[in-house]
């Protein structure tokens, strides 16, 4: 489940997939599968964000996460998604939360932290700019 979870990310949001049929109004949505397993990102906004991400087997889900994320500056300054993009996508089997615990490119420094396991989890997420 981790490996398809961390291909289901690199192809999806991070990897610039493309956006399904809307599920709710307003939703983003983006989905992979392979065989009998499904992954549906769902995003609503865009500087301030609400996100679930869902693992289906068999049309059943069997994992997921819901995350709230806002900008603290007025303008986001350029190069921000491709750095978040980048972090996402080297994101580990191991823990295939968000990104890796620590990543830089250009001017930013991302930090993702949790604590637990896939079975149950809670973390944090910050970009820096210089």
């Amino acid at each position: 489940m981790k490996g398809f979870l961390v291909r289901a990310k690199k192809n999806t949001y991070a990897g610039d997939g493309a956006i399904s049929v809307s599920s709710r109004p307003n939703s983003k949505d983006l989905h992979y599968g392979e065989g009998n397993l499904l992954y549906i990102d769902s995003y609503f906004g865009s500087d301030d964000f609400i996100d679930e991400e869902v693992v289906f087997e068999n049309q059943k889900p069997i994992w997921g996460m819901n995350y709230y994320g806002k900008m603290l500056v007025d303008e986001i300054p350029s190069g921000f998604s491709k750095c978040l993009k980048s972090a996402l996508k080297a994101v580990l089997v191991e823990n295939p939360f968000r990104g890796p615990s620590l990543f830089e490119q250009d001017k930013y420094v991302y930090k993702c932290s949790w604590h637990g396991d896939i079975a149950e989890f809670d973390g944090n997420e910050a970009i820096y700019f210089n």
